[in-house]
């Protein structure tokens, strides 16, 4: 199977990556909002194993053969674990750093494509300008964390925390490289992101069974409709585009733009906050 790859990012690719990563900081809020009733691993799972569900109906409604044999097997196996081991190490830091910490080393994970991409398709080797830019990017995203640094430890463990975070970040960019470097680069968009979930809401459920961590004992509504935006529109409908661009797009320059998800992330939730201030004033 053959696709179509262009060099540049056209005024479609930018439109669909600025949004993307505006779910995807809203996703960080809609997140925080259902973890004091599901905890972090669980709502993994759930996202995980719901938005496979809908990838494989959404396929079958409109024909796509899934698992017709294309040699992305490797691949897919490599991508999922990938995947599952990335939030696992968040989910796991998150314990022992704090968040803003945790942000900022995630992603580092344009980094690991532009460094990566050029051993799988030369073409896509940064220029000294394009790599400044990134790391422009980069210290843009840093200083707008940087109260995680100023702060005191998070305890005697932050280290742990933020190798943890250093190592989500590789995760994340290892993830692209694999699909980029596997047959999953001329596979549709819906079996790439279908073994991605698959694998990794099997792996995130095992480990939130073995972790044990108590839910409440009643979903609230709100908490309901932070599980169906997390399901329906970031990792069904979001992640499928994201997949699509990384099939027909440079992958060191959609990576870039990943870095205004934590920016997203900040103004959001501090929209949040304003906006939940404001309803409690004026209740009955």
């Amino acid at each position: 199977m053959t696709t179509e790859r262009k060099s540049r990012l056209d005024t479609l690719a930018v439109g669909s990556l600025v949004f993307c990563c505006f779910l995807w900081g809203l996703n960080q809020v809609a997140a925080k909002v259902a973890i004091a009733e599901v905890p972090p691993l669980a709502q993994a799972a759930i996202r995980s194993l719901g938005g496979a569900a809908l990838v494989f109906l959404w396929a079958r409604w409109r024909g796509i053969a899934l698992f017709a044999k294309d040699g992305s097997l490797g691949g897919g196996l490599a991508a999922g674990l990938l995947f599952a081991a990335e939030f696992g190490c968040i989910f796991l830091g998150l314990q022992h750093t704090t968040a803003s910490r945790m942000a900022v080393f995630i992603y580092i994970s344009p980094f690991v494509v532009a460094l990566g991409m050029p051993f799988i398709a030369r073409a896509e080797r940064l220029k000294p300008s394009q790599m400044a830019g990134l790391v422009i990017a980069f210290a843009g995203v840093a200083w707008g964390f940087a109260e995680g640094f100023s702060r005191p430890a998070a305890g005697d463990r932050q280290w742990l925390g933020d190798a943890l975070g250093v190592a989500a970040g590789v995760l994340w960019g290892a993830t692209t490289l694999a699909i980029r470097g596997s047959r999953l680069a001329a596979a549709c968009a819906e079996k790439t992101l279908l073994y991605q979930l698959a694998i990794s809401g099997v792996a995130l459920a095992a480990a939130a069974f073995v972790v044990g961590q108590p839910w409440a004992p009643a979903v609230s509504p709100l908490t309901w409709a932070s599980l169906v935006f997390q399901v329906v529109i970031v990792t069904f409908a979001s992640y499928l585009l994201w997949f699509w661009l990384v099939r027909h797009y440079p992958a060191t320059r959609l990576a870039s733009f990943t870095l205004l998800t934590p920016v997203f992330g900040l103004l959001l939730g501090a929209l949040a906050a304003v906006a939940g201030g404001i309803v409690l004033v004026n209740r009955s």
